[in-house]
């Protein structure tokens, strides 16, 4: 399961966001370990095609892919020497495959600022120090356990030391430069800022209406990662909304979507993945791959053994076999393409594999 870790100074909305995300949790019946953390919720991203899709198979279900979100504590400064939750507050986001950072931009004077002030430049500065900080304690016990001078450890060692050097002046390990094979390292060491991060920057309504955009200096301090502007009060209204009291509440702030399924949609793509599709009467399904997947690798997806069992593949893309009617036209007219090994599966693609 891809995981995000939901992250933030307290009192940023982040407790709000999970809770208008959790009432978008997927059927527990398809993803039984829902129930394992009360601060785990796994979600369902959004994606218009398998509706489509199912109403022409006539399929029993419908099953999206999902994404893991971790609501992790409110982080505090001193985090990487202990202070808040801590260790344990670092250990969690470990674990995950990207980091989604809640960055406060609303004003209320009802609700402290931890800093006494908003800046989310700061804030953002603030937070990724702390993860800075505990990347640096990773890397020098690393090189504490390190021979440095053995040139069998040559890669190791020129690894830790740019990662060091990078770190301190500032940089996240995600930006360092390394060598293919020191790149090996920095992923076995699992450091917290070499992971994908996702902004979500909350406003307030009134902002989201005018249209509020990062100005000069936020936009410098989160550089090249995505960003979702959003009112995480609102989406908690949204999402306990009916469909059609939903339709008047987005017309209200000028949005066409739930900028929940914008951050859930973004959140899939800054992991680098794609998806792909099954149809038929049993089930509609999405299914994730890597962005450069070949048939093979994608069809591990499905089951573990597919990959090495794998002969050919039929491929369509959805919107042609739902164009030409199903199925069995789209055989008649020679549109289902017969692939090998070496294929890259498309995002998009509706999938039958061979085994």
């Amino acid at each position: 399961m891809l995981s995000i870790g939901i992250v933030g100074l307290p009192n940023v909305g982040k407790s709000t966001l999970f809770k208008a995300l959790t009432k978008k949790q997927v059927d527990i019946q398809n993803y039984p370990f829902t129930t394992i953390d009360p601060n785990v919720g796994v979600v369902g991203v959004p994606d218009e095609r398998l509706g489509l899709l199912a109403k022409m198979s006539n399929s029993a279900k419908i099953i999206p892919t999902a994404i893991e979100f971790i609501d992790i504590a409110g982080l505090v400064k001193g985090a990487a020497q202990g202070e808040g939750l801590g260790n344990k507050f670092l250990a969690n986001i470990r674990e995950v495959g990207a980091i989604a950072e809640v960055v406060r931009i609303f004003e209320d004077d009802k609700i402290t600022h931890v800093h006494k002030k908003i800046d989310p430049a700061d804030d953002v500065e603030a937070i990724n120090m702390e993860l800075m900080l505990a990347d640096l304690e990773t890397i020098n016990k690393r090189i504490d356990k390190t021979k440095v001078n053995d040139p069998s450890v040559a890669v190791e060692t020129s690894a830790l030391r740019k990662l060091k050097i990078g770190l301190e002046s500032g940089m996240l390990a995600i930006n360092i430069e390394l060598a293919d094979k020191e790149e090996e390292v920095a992923r076995e060491l699992n450091l917290l800022t070499n992971k994908k991060f996702i902004y979500i920057l909350n406003a307030s309504e009134n902002q989201l209406k005018s249209g509020w955009q990062p100005d000069e200096k936020l936009k410098k301090t989160i550089g090249d990662s995505d960003f979702v502007i959003l009112t995480s009060t609102f989406e908690l209204l949204l999402s306990e909304s009916s469909a059609d009291e939903q339709k008047v509440f987005l017309e209200e702030v000028n949005l066409t979507e739930s900028r929940l399924d914008a951050l859930i949609k973004k959140a899939y793509h800054t992991l680098g993945l794609t998806t792909f599709l099954t149809t038929g009467e049993d089930e509609t399904r999405a299914w994730t791959c890597k962005a450069d997947a070949t048939a093979p690798q994608a069809a591990r997806a499905i089951h573990t053994d597919f990959e090495q069992k794998f002969i050919r593949a039929e491929v369509i893309n959805w919107k042609t076999l739902l164009d030409i009617g199903g199925y069995a036209s789209a055989r008649a007219k020679g549109l289902i393409k017969t692939v090998g090994r070496d294929y890259v599966v498309q995002d998009g693609d509706v999938i039958e594999i061979k085994i």
